[in-house]
């Protein structure tokens, strides 16, 4: 069989990872809009929100038969309410114990990234320490199997929840920042956080409020992600690495620029690890990473001011 012939399944694979990619990437971009800073320690929070989510869905699965109709998704809802609401603490108390020190005191951009690199690492070992070193597997929330075929491509029950989950988490976060008063407020200060001041808006909130977004994202993702691949405290490393490729693939700062390279980066993967070797799909992601760098500096989308479009 050639890649012709699998090429739609590959295009499925390729655009539920990707779709993961762009939840995650938005925490890179948002913040980066706001701040002009790129959050090392977002990987962690979304490693934090995967077992939040993990942990809720243990609590509520017995070890009985696998759920089904409403039961499953009330536990898939409950655990991404948790692994979203665990990523968001994660980014709050981020934002609060190794940004806000040094903003206050006008602290050198070095001084944020070593900050940041230094909470990542407190908050790896951390969950190594605390939650094992040994991968955990979510409980089985329901019966995954093929639900429809389209154009010889067979479509999992799992990847319609990623997918399906994915894509109204991008939706709302677009419509957030295009047209309402945060979203105005988040455009306002990224463009510039002195005349918005200015003009009545609290910046501080909205840079918080710009964090737990990011980490509201990152947790819930990291469940859908470890619904697959399971839960482990360096989960968020290979994950986090390639969706800062698919902010700045698609123009970091730009909601749908993150939105359009995770998925790009997703489908590239998907497409490379068939014609090559499945091994070498993080070698293509750090590939088209250091390509995009190269040639367009500032993404698909050349926009580097947070904005929706």
């Amino acid at each position: 069989m050639g890649f012709a012939h699998e090429f739609w399944q590959l295009t499925v694979d390729g655009a539920t990872i990707g779709s993961l990619y762009a939840v995650i990437a938005l925490g890179y971009t948002l913040v980066y809009g706001v701040l002009t800073l790129i959050n090392f320690a977002h990987s962690e929070v979304f490693m934090l929100g995967a077992f939040g989510g993990l942990f809720a869905a243990r609590a509520l699965v017995s070890g009985g038969p696998t759920p089904s109709g409403p039961a499953s998704v009330a536990l898939v809802a409950v655990g991404l309410g948790v692994g979203a609401a665990s990523g968001g603490l994660a980014a709050f108390a981020l934002e609060r114990g190794a940004y806000r020190p040094l903003r206050r005191r006008g602290a050198p951009r070095l001084a944020y990234l070593i900050s940041a690199i230094g909470a990542s690492l407190f908050a790896y070992n951390l969950a190594g320490k605390e939650f094992g070193r040994q991968s955990v597997p979510v409980p089985d929330l329901f019966t995954n199997g093929t639900v429809i075929g389209v154009l010889g491509a067979e479509i999992s029950t799992q990847a319609l929840v990623i997918f399906g989950v994915a894509a109204v988490m991008l939706v709302l976060v677009d419509r957030v920042v295009t047209v309402t008063r945060l979203g105005q407020a988040i455009r306002a200060v990224a463009q510039d956080a002195d005349t918005a001041s200015l003009m009545g808006v609290d910046v501080e909130r909205v840079i918080v409020a710009t964090f737990v977004i990011g980490g509201l994202l990152a947790g819930a993702g990291g469940f859908l992600y470890a619904m697959t691949f399971n839960a482990s405290y360096t989960m968020g490393f290979v994950p986090g690495i390639k969706a800062f490729t698919a902010a700045v693939l698609g123009g970091i700062g730009n909601v749908r620029g993150a939105v359009v390279g995770g998925l790009l980066l997703g489908l590239v993967e998907s497409y490379g690890g068939y014609v090559f070797q499945a091994s070498y799909k993080d070698v293509i992601a750090f590939l088209v990473l250091v390509g995009v760098l190269l040639v367009r500096p500032s993404g698909l989308m050349g926009v580097r001011q947070l904005r929706a479009a």
